[in-house]
């Protein structure tokens, strides 16, 4: 039992700091959702697709649907999506950030890697977004099997790729020994 130690202790601090993570999480969407309103996050998230979109060339805004809490995008005249909380990668950070710090090696490396990770996973969701919205204007064939398979397979696939780096990289890797010092 001895040799499943570690492998135990990381799944419980996996799952507690998950679950905590997403009850404050749920905490932050009760106060906007019970409104009916957006949360800031997802505006933010929005806000920037329209501003990524702007940029690529394409004329594009958002507005705050008046019923629902969520954002809808509007391309070239036309409104193909909306950006509601699932579509803020807020939960897929949280599985980030509860598996590094369950896995953790001292709290500066840590600290910067789940900053750095948290940076590159938002990077994707808003270009994941821009391009789903821009498959939805002139793919719009495609748009079903892009959001519900591909999309989440690279934005999934990009969180893998950033543990197998923190794994490999930062957590395991082992300190060499300063001059002078025995190992």
């Amino acid at each position: 039992m001895k040799e499943f130690k570690p492998v135990l202790i990381f799944l419980v601090k996996f799952v507690f700091i998950g679950l905590a993570l997403m009850a404050l999480y749920n905490v932050y969407l009760n106060q906007y959702h019970k409104y009916n309103l957006p949360d800031p996050y997802s505006i933010f998230v929005a806000d920037c697709t329209v501003s990524t979109l702007n940029t690529a060339g394409f004329d594009a805004d958002s507005a705050i649907d008046k019923k629902n809490p969520w954002v809808w995008i509007r391309m070239e005249n036309l409104w193909p999506s909306y950006i509601n909380e699932g579509c803020n990668a807020i939960s897929v950070m949280i599985i980030f950030v509860a598996f590094v710090l369950a896995f953790s090696k001292g709290w500066i490396r840590t600290l910067l890697f789940v900053i750095g990770g948290l940076l590159i996973i938002q990077l994707m969701n808003i270009f994941r977004i821009a391009l789903l919205n821009w498959i939805f204007v002139y793919h719009s064939d495609y748009g079903k099997i892009a959001h519900d398979y591909l999309f989440p397979a690279i934005i999934y696939g990009t969180v893998v790729l950033l543990w197998i780096v923190w794994v490999k990289y930062f957590a395991l890797k082992i300190e060499k020994p300063e001059d002078g010092e025995r190992a």
